[in-house]
Formats: structure tokens, sequence, C-alpha cells
């Protein structure tokens, strides 16, 4: 049986498999008091994940399956380290100065970050306590599960808003486009401050029509900072392969800076503040 692990400072993009076989399966798991977690690695220095330096915690465990996940070694939990939370607000705890000095803070991202919210509760609280800016990377396919206890622990939410069409949606992901919609709507009741991040796939999401309705779901939503239009890309193709899984996007092209302009205009048309 495995034990419990270290935190791993390392890259998002480095294939983790197999780490915990003892870990529960990820479909139907509600860890909603945990003194542990399955961790897949973490990143110092990103400066795109949230204002000023972050340090990026990425979570195992996700109940979506998007046909571009550049992180596919993130669906189970199986796959991460077992991680005491305990150790991880210890690490968190050195990092904590030179954070504070840089105006960052911790951005926890996944998988789905959701998936193991005792954890998540628990990391983002104590980043609090140490004075550090937090953000929350998600889907909002589990936002229900974010209370408003949690939610007074996240200063910044990164909502992936992955299309605006439900059929394309369900068609993208696997699972039902309204969860991320509701969740955004009481973001916005909230005044919670949020980026929204869309990825722009040629063939699969970049259909004017879908990126409109995200726009225009979105432009009313004072507390919506930033839309974020993200180019698709290819770098987690081999993870896919390592895994066994089917990647059906193997001859889909990162899309132009003509097409990423073109739904940039759509969402600034709208009223949106995009980049």
């Amino acid at each position: 049986m495995a034990g419990t692990g270290t935190m791993e400072v390392g890259s998002r993009y480095d294939l983790r498999a197999g780490r915990s076989p003892d870990a529960p399966e990820t479909e139907g798991f509600e860890g909603t008091e945990q003194v542990h977690g399955w961790v897949h690695s973490y990143e110092t220095g990103s400066t795109v994940d949230g204002p000023g330096v972050r340090l990026m915690l990425f979570m195992s465990g996700c109940f979506l399956r998007c046909q571009y996940c550049h992180n596919p070694d993130t669906w189970k939990m199986k796959d991460g380290t077992k991680i005491e939370l305990s150790h991880a607000i210890r690490r968190l705890g050195d990092f904590a100065p030179a954070l504070r000095a840089m105006g960052g803070g911790l951005t926890i991202s996944g998988g789905e970050p959701l998936v193991q919210v005792g954890f998540t509760r628990g990391l983002f609280a104590a980043a609090k306590e140490m004075g550090l800016h937090t953000a929350l990377d998600t889907s909002g396919f589990l936002g229900h599960r974010a209370d408003d206890d949690y939610l007074k622990n996240v200063d910044l939410v990164l909502l992936d808003i992955k299309s605006g069409d439900p059929d394309t949606y369900r068609r993208v992901t696997g699972v039902e486009l309204r969860p991320t919609l509701r969740f955004a709507e009481r973001l916005s009741a909230m005044g919670k401050p949020v980026w929204v991040r869309f990825v722009l796939v040629p063939g699969l999401t970049d259909n004017p029509a879908n990126i409109g309705k995200v726009a225009e779901f979105v432009a009313p939503m004072k507390n919506v900072e930033w839309v974020e239009v993200l180019p698709f890309h290819q770098m987690g193709e081999f993870k896919w392969k390592a895994l066994g899984l089917d990647y059906k996007l193997v001859d889909t092209p990162t899309p132009t800076a003509e097409q990423v302009h073109a739904a940039l205009e759509i969402f600034r048309a709208a009223g949106c503040r995009a980049r």
C-alpha cells in the first residue's frame, strides 16, 4: 500500500501515472473533510495564473474528459501522489515570503480542485492566514461544492467556460454546461472577481456562434475582469499515447494569430475585456 509522499516541484507537462494505486476512484469522491490529498505536482514562478508571481498547485482528479486536455494524467487520483495537508501547508509557508514580496500568491488547478474540496479548502485558508492572494482554477462543473465559507478564502476564480453551446460543450467535455453557468451566475451575484478562460480549438470551439454565446453570457457580469482566449496546443498529446487513450485532435492545428484575433473581437464587440 502506498504511503504519503512529498510535493514534487516540476511542470504541469510532466507525465505522472500510477503513483497511488490505493487511492479512491475519482468518480463520486466527496472529500469534504480531508487531512490528505492527491497531488500531481506544483510549479513556482507562474505569471499568467493570477496577479504577480504564483505558486501553482495541480490537484489530481477530474470529472470532465476534455478532448483537448493536456493533463489526462490528472483525471484519476490514483495517478497523483498522496500528500498530507499539513505537509502542503508547510511547503507553502516556505514560499510565502517571496510570494508576498512579488505581489503573488497561490493558484490551485488540476485536474479539478473541487474534486478534493476538503484539502483545497484547508490550503486556501492557510494561504490567507499567510497573507497570500489566492486563486481557484476550475471548470465550474462542481461549483456547488464551493460553499460561501470556501469562497471567502478565494480572491479570484479562473473559470474555464469551454463552450457556449450546450451540445458543443457536451462533445468537448463529456458533461453538461449548465452547472458551470450556474456557478458563474453565483460568482457574479457575490461580486467575486473572475477571469474567464476560453480555449480556442479549430474545428471544435471556434464557431463564431459558439464564441458569441460565451460572450453574451459573460458580458453583463461586472465581476468578470478579463476574458482570456487560450490557443489550443498539442503539448499533452504524448500523455494520451502513454496512457493508452484515443487522442482525437492529432490533426487539429494550433489556431492562427488571425483566428485568435477574430475570437477576441467577438468578445470585445459584446463588451468584454478580452486578451
